[in-house]
């Protein structure tokens, strides 16, 4: 934290410069972060409901509602597979930060994701707006979103720190992590309600961090269900001691990043 304050200004340059570089050049510009989301919603309503004739379980016979609820779990599951598939490669990537000057690389897991954060609000408005046109305004218990993630927040930066300093020693790290992302997409509730798996599977799915976001952020967006405040607490300590330990291995393997490199 005494970092990030301290390097406040240098970090929101780089937020930026990190978000327009990634459409520099394009002709719709910023413009792209909101076009497609909606087509992937637009998409992805379409081939689940019209093609698979998909319903949600526990949930209305509706065909948007559907790819509503599905979207929910998507935009979440990319705010957090864009942060870890580029963490193994975040200092890889920037070898100057290493060699020529002195630069605080633990903000670069941060920046990452406040990078992914960006996309993940513009997908979030697009939804929102979604819901409001079909379903009229969303239930109150929305206002519980915020805390849902900060768990998710903290679990993706101790991740981000751990792989981003295995990736220097370990470049396989990158071909490994992008492979146990796809298996994850399928392996998380985004897809399907919990419910309907076996008794037998919900232990493991559990275990999954990303089960808890997905399926309160699904109850308190959609559902109006209320925060399970037991399993927030749970999974804020397990993320607090993640982020810790990713951050410690961070700081103490960092002296031989230049050396490596």
């Amino acid at each position: 934290m005494r970092t990030l304050i301290a390097n406040r200004d240098l970090m929101s340059s780089m937020i930026r410069r990190e978000i327009a570089g990634r459409y520099r050049g394009s002709v719709m510009g910023l413009a792209w972060s909101f076009f497609n989301p909606v087509l992937m919603l637009s998409v992805y309503t379409f081939v689940f409901s019209v093609v698979f004739k998909a319903r949600w379980q526990g949930g209305s016979d509706s065909k948007t509602e559907f790819a509503l609820i599905v979207f929910v779990g998507l935009i979440l599951f990319n705010l957090f597979a864009e942060s870890i598939n580029r963490a193994p490669s975040l200092i890889v990537f920037n070898v100057n930060y290493v060699k020529k000057v002195i630069f605080p690389l633990e903000l670069l897991s941060v920046i990452s994701f406040c990078s992914a954060a960006f996309h993940f609000l513009i997908s979030l408005l697009v939804w929102i707006i979604f819901f409001c046109v079909f379903f009229g305004m969303p239930p109150l218990t929305i206002v519980y979103l915020p805390l849902i993630i900060i768990p998710m927040v903290l679990y993706t930066l101790g991740l981000s720190w751990l792989l981003a300093s295995l990736g220097v020693y370990i470049r396989d790290v990158a071909q490994f992590i992008n492979v146990l992302m796809t298996v994850l997409m399928f392996l998380s509730p985004i897809f399907y309600p919990i419910a309907s798996l076996p008794e037998q599977y919900h232990l493991v799915m559990n275990i999954n961090p990303l089960t808890f976001v997905v399926e309160q952020a699904r109850d308190v967006m959609i559902f109006g269900g209320q925060l399970n405040w037991a399993l927030w607490l749970i999974q804020l300590l397990l993320s607090s001691l993640i982020a810790w330990l990713g951050f410690a291995w961070f700081q103490k393997t960092r002296k031989g990043f230049a050396d490596v490199l």
